[in-house]
């Protein structure tokens, strides 16, 4: 079997993406040394996004290089695996609205409060939320290159 024959189509990725639950974000730190963080993310007309505390070192990172890869994951034994690995640019998103509205997206799919994730807009976001937003830079990713694997694909054939 060839790599074509295990990766996923554009469809796939996205289905994938919008399915998963923690992303893991890799930046590039002043030192050059790769800094590796778990986040939270949605997925915003296509494209990983996710929000972070402007002064985290992720977020001092890409401004100093926008170059980020991202990389999500499933499978617990080898012919389970399934994954993505995206590399791009960072578009820092930094309006405090916009910051806030990408709460609201998070809140849609995780449990900030609670066990269960509870959509919030409106006054109920900026309620739960609006005080933080300022103090937050969003990221959307825009990729350059996306590696894929789907092992199910294999079928027990390696």
């Amino acid at each position: 079997m060839a790599r074509k024959d295990i990766t996923m189509t554009p469809d796939e990725q996205q289905t994938f993406l919008a399915g998963g639950h923690t992303l893991i974000v890799t930046t590039i730190g002043k030192d050059g040394w790769p800094h590796v963080a778990p986040m939270w993310y949605f997925m915003d007309d296509g494209k990983v996004a996710f929000r972070s505390f402007t002064k985290s070192q992720k977020i001092v990172n890409l401004e100093r290089n926008p170059k980020i890869t991202v990389l999500l994951e499933t499978g617990g034994t080898y012919e389970e695996l399934r994954g993505i690995m995206i590399r791009g640019t960072a578009r820092l998103v930094t309006d405090p609205a916009a910051v806030l509205a990408m709460y609201g997206e998070l809140s849609e799919r995780y449990a900030f409060v609670g066990s269960e994730p509870v959509p919030l807009e409106g006054e109920a976001l900026e309620a739960a939320f609006g005080r933080f937003a300022a103090k937050n830079t969003g990221v959307i990713v825009e990729p350059e290159k996306i590696v894929s694997w789907d092992h199910p694909k294999l079928s027990g054939a390696y």
